[in-house]
C-alpha cells in the first residue's frame, strides 16, 4: 500500500510527538477520564523534552468542546513544533492502551498496521425500490465507521408494489414492474461506478433481498464486479439483519487482510529467491535510505526495533508498507527495486 498522505507529515521534521489513545466505552464521566489520560502522557512527553507549545498545540485536539468523541473514538496524533501534523481516529475497541513518544521520527508504526489491515468497502443493500449505499471502512479487529447511507433508486416514481386499475393484463403489470426494478438497478449501479472509481474502494459489497442483488447485480460494470463480494443477508433499518450484514462484513475483511499478508509473504519469498529483497535491520535500513526498497513489510504484530526511522525513509521514497505473518529477520524485510548486489553496494 501506498502512504504519500503521510509525506507531509515526515518531510516537516522533526522531533515529534506521538500519542495514541485508545477508544474506549462511553460514560458520564468521559470528559474528566480523558483528561486524566492526556495528563499522564502528557507528563511524559515533557520529561522526554517535549516542548510546552507542542503540547499545547495537541491540547487543543484532545480537550476540545466535545471530548467524548475522542475518548470513544480514540486518535493518533503527530505533532512537532510546527503544530498538529496527523489527526486520525484511531482504536475503537479496547485493547491498545494509550502510549506516548517523543523522538526525531514520529512513531507511525502501529497507524501503519491499522491502515493495511483497513478496507473501504461499499456496501449495497438492493430492493426492487433500488438500494440503500453506505461507505464503510473496515478492519478486522476494530468497530467500523460509516458515512450516512443514501437510497439511491430511478428516475420513475411509480410505486411498483400500488395496485393498479384499468384493463392492464397480468403480464402487462409484471412487464412494467420488471422495467422500474431494471431502471432502479441501473441507477443504483451508475452510483456505485462513481463512488468506486472516486474514492478508490477496495471492496464492494452487495446484501439485500435475491430479486434486488439479482437486478443490480446484471447492470454492474466489469470493474465493479472485479471486487463484487455478494452475501445472503439481507434488510435495511432490520437490526437482525443489520447484525447478520455486520458479520459477513467483517468475515469477508477478515478474510482479504489474511490474503493481503499472504501475498506479501508470497512475494518476499520469490523475491529472496531472485536476489531481489533484504530482510533484518541493518540491511533493510541501508536498502531503504538509498531508495532501493519498493516495499516495506513489517512483521503484522510486533515492531522492530528502529522501525520509527526506517518507516519515516520508506515514505520519503515511495516505497509501498504492508505487514507479513510470516518470520522475518529482526520482524522487518524489504522487496528492492533492483538486485541486492546493486541495491546495497558501497
Amino acid at each position: 500500500m501506498k502512504h504519500n498522505h503521510l509525506r507531509t507529515v515526515v518531510e516537516s521534521g522533526g522531533p515529534y510527538a506521538t500519542v495514541y489513545l485508545e477508544g474506549r466505552t462511553p460514560s458520564a464521566d468521559a470528559d474528566t477520564q480523558l483528561r486524566l489520560r492526556w495528563s499522564e502522557l502528557r507528563d511524559q512527553l515533557s520529561e522526554s523534552g517535549a516542548e510546552e507549545s507542542l503540547l499545547e498545540s495537541i491540547d487543543a485536539i484532545i480537550l476540545a468542546d466535545e471530548p467524548t468523541e475522542v475518548h470513544r473514538d480514540g486518535r493518533t496524533i503527530v505533532a512537532n513544533s510546527q503544530g498538529v501534523l496527523l489527526d486520525e481516529h484511531w482504536d475503537a475497541a479496547l485493547g491498545e492502551g494509550d502510549s506516548a513518544h517523543y523522538g526525531e521520527a514520529p512513531e507511525l508504526g502501529a497507524f501503519l498496521r491499522q491502515e493495511c489491515r483497513q478496507f473501504d468497502v461499499v456496501l449495497v443493500i438492493a430492493g426492487q425500490d433500488g438500494a440503500a449505499i453506505r461507505e464503510l471502512s473496515v478492519t478486522p479487529d476494530r468497530e467500523r465507521t460509516e458515512k450516512e447511507s443514501v437510497h439511491v433508486t430511478g428516475d420513475n416514481d411509480e410505486d411498483i408494489n400500488k395496485p393498479r386499475r384499468g384493463a392492464y393484463s397480468h403480464n402487462q403489470i409484471r412487464r412494467r414492474v420488471d422495467e422500474i426494478i431494471k431502471d432502479n438497478a441501473r441507477s443504483v449501479a451508475d452510483f456505485v461506478d462513481g463512488l468506486i472509481t472516486d474514492h478508490a474502494s477496495d471492496a464492494l459489497v452487495l446484501a439485500g433481498e435475491v430479486q434486488g442483488r439479482t437486478a443490480v447485480k446484471a447492470e454492474l460494470s466489469a470493474r465493479a464486479e472485479e471486487m463484487l463480494h455478494e452475501i445472503s443477508e439481507g434488510g435495511d433499518g432490520d437490526e437482525g439483519a443489520e447484525e447478520a450484514i455486520d458479520v459477513a462484513i467483517r468475515t469477508l475483511v477478515t478474510r482479504l487482510a489474511e490474503e493481503r499478508e499472504a501475498e506479501n509473504s508470497e512475494r518476499l519469498g520469490e523475491s529472496k529467491a531472485h536476489g531481489r529483497a533484504v530482510e533484518g535491520r541493518a540491511e533493510v535500513e541501508k536498502a531503504v535510505e538509498r531508495g532501493a526498497a519498493a516495499v516495506l513489510l513489517l512483521d503484522d504484530a510486533e515492531a522492530s526495533a528502529g522501525e520509527a526511522e526506517i518507516v519515516s525513509a520508506a515514505i520519503l521514497s515511495s516505497a509501498e508498507i504492508g505487514l507479513s505473518h510470516d518470520p522475518m529477520s529482526d520482524g522487518i524485510a524489504a522487496i528492492l527495486r533492483y538486485d541486492v548486489g546493486a541495491a546495497l553496494a558501497d
